[in-house]
């Protein structure tokens, strides 16, 4: 199923895919992206196929904002004070993780990836699903993220996506930035499309 972004319905059609135990193909500030349910062991399993990725492999979890993040992760003061200066935008805290999150996610983790995006769709999809779901570009692991919603590059493997959320063409954005944060100290993962003031 294909809705456009626009459409009334979408959110609330996209939330119901993913109660379902189905994925989500939506655009984000950063790329399009694959959200499922983060506690449906079948969905994670679906998401690992789709992109081919390995199953050790963690994903991060998108949040609709920052008391939803506290929920999820432990923030320490310095984690919360980057929260608090670039959340929401395109920055990914790494945290020690909640019990709030199920263990066969992201399994032998003790850290966990969020991200409160300035994404106006994305942040409804969360709240309307209630819960986090999980932030990883929409692409085969190792091939370019997508800026457009093309499920045929994913052959066979597209009757995986129960819906895809059609934005049309989005910039050429950097991915997020991930940082890392064990108690007051910060270690830059990946730099993306944010520098760090």
């Amino acid at each position: 199923m294909i809705l456009k972004v626009t459409d009334k319905q979408v959110v609330v059609e996209a939330a119901k895919i993913l109660r379902a135990g189905g994925v989500v193909m939506h655009p984000t500030e950063t790329c399009y992206g694959f959200a499922v349910d983060v506690r449906n062991s079948v969905a994670l399993a679906k998401l690992y196929k789709l992109k081919g990725r390995d199953a050790h492999k963690p994903v991060s979890i998108l949040v609709a904002d920052l008391e939803m993040a506290k929920k999820y992760g432990e923030f320490s003061e310095k984690a919360l004070g980057l929260a608090e200066k670039y959340w929401p935008g395109p920055l990914t805290i790494l945290v020690p993780r909640s019990e709030n999150l199920p263990e066969n996610f992201n399994i032998g983790q003790g850290f966990v990836g969020i991200r409160y995006p300035d994404h106006k769709f994305s942040r409804e999809l969360v709240k309307a699903f209630g819960s986090a779901i999980t932030t990883t570009s929409a692409n085969l692991s190792g091939e370019p993220p997508l800026y457009e919603a093309d499920v045929e590059s994913f052959g066979e493997l597209a009757s995986l996506i129960g819906l895809v959320v059609d934005g049309g063409k989005i910039p050429l954005n950097k991915p997020s930035t991930i940082v890392k944060v064990v108690g007051g100290e910060i270690e830059i993962v990946r730099m993306g499309g944010l520098i760090l003031g």
